[in-house]
């Protein structure tokens, strides 16, 4: 990759939790993951995103239970900071609906055994080194936005932190 002359990288800057990420996001990135999020609820963080949402609608907890699950994620998505754990949780069902290629095309880039772009056990025993890394941001930039790339490498470090480091150093 050629450069222009005085061109200077950085490397990149991470948001050191979800709800900052969450904060970034576009309204319509935060109604994909919020309708995908109540697809499939995590059952760990379900009861703190339904309180997210009578928090800030300032409804009757049995009202907003008894939402169909596409009405609580247009509320879900509406809420500014619904918390880290829900805040995670919906970065995470982000990815894994509507930029689930994304996954795809990063672990293949790295060479990592994954499923449909989740992460198999055998994942674990890969070393990942700065090359293999940056061939996988490579392969991201071609099919995806920056900001795209930016959340999506970010969750991943939040996710697990010593793991997914070397991110950091990438320009």
């Amino acid at each position: 990759m050629i450069l222009p002359r005085g061109t200077i990288l950085r490397p990149m800057e991470f948001e050191e939790t979800a709800v900052r990420v969450w904060k970034r996001l576009g309204r319509e990135d935060k109604i994909a993951a919020a309708a995908r999020f109540f697809e499939e609820p995590a059952q760990e963080v379900y009861a703190s995103a339904v309180g997210a949402i009578i928090k800030a609608r300032h409804l009757r907890p049995q009202v907003a239970r008894s939402m169909p699950p596409e009405e609580q994620g247009r509320a879900l998505a509406g809420v500014l900071d619904p918390g880290e754990p829900v805040a995670a949780a919906l970065l995470v069902a982000l990815h894994l609906g509507a930029r689930r290629e994304m996954l795809r095309v990063f672990l293949d880039a790295l060479a990592l055994p994954h499923e449909d772009g989740i992460l198999k056990e055998e994942a674990d025993a890969v070393a990942l080194d700065e090359s293999k890394l940056r061939a996988g941001a490579e392969a991201l930039k071609t099919r995806f936005s920056a900001e795209e790339i930016r959340t999506y490498l970010n969750t991943l470090w939040l996710q697990d932190p010593d793991r997914w480091d070397g991110l950091r150093a990438l320009p």
